[in-house]
């Protein structure tokens, strides 16, 4: 299984909070859910909430990545090793976007049961989601959730 280098969950806060302040992520236009072009977030600050779950804190949205579904994290996840995988996949996210140059998100018009954005997140011109499924620390979403442990508390595929 790929899986990418990770640093201390403070370290990683320390990082976005050094890279944001500095002024050195240089944050893409963004579309606002209205559908208006806006400019990225002034301080960078960007907050990972899980795998697939980002909040632009200076413009109040929250988005759910489309098309892609990464393991539950905390008391949400159903065994040991779901919950392993979504912080691996939670840490992947944080990573990415403190590494980042430009982040840039592009709602589809639709938002979820929780009021959450759907949007592609683009991360250095990437897809967030495609660059997950491509580390497997997700898998693409099949309409509804399904299962991410067997009956031995093992990942399923």
């Amino acid at each position: 299984m790929a899986r990418r280098n990770r640093i201390l969950l403070g370290a990683a806060y320390v990082t976005l909070f050094a890279l944001g302040a500095a002024g050195t992520l240089a944050f893409m236009p963004m579309m606002s859910a209205s559908g208006e072009q806006r400019s990225g977030p002034p301080s960078g600050y960007v907050r990972v909430i899980d795998g697939d779950t980002l909040e632009d804190m200076s413009a109040d949205i929250t988005y759910r990545l489309v098309n892609i579904d990464t393991p539950e994290t905390g008391n949400r996840a159903s065994c040991p090793a779901e919950r392993a995988q979504g912080e691996a996949a939670t840490q992947a996210v944080r990573d990415l976007i403190a590494a980042a140059q430009s982040f840039e998100a592009r709602p589809t018009g639709r938002s979820d049961y929780y009021g959450r954005t759907i949007a592609y997140v683009l991360v250095d011109g990437r897809d967030l989601g495609e660059t997950l499924m491509e580390e497997e620390l997700a898998r693409p979403w099949r309409g509804r959730r399904y299962p991410w442990c067997d009956a031995y508390g093992q990942l399923l595929p």
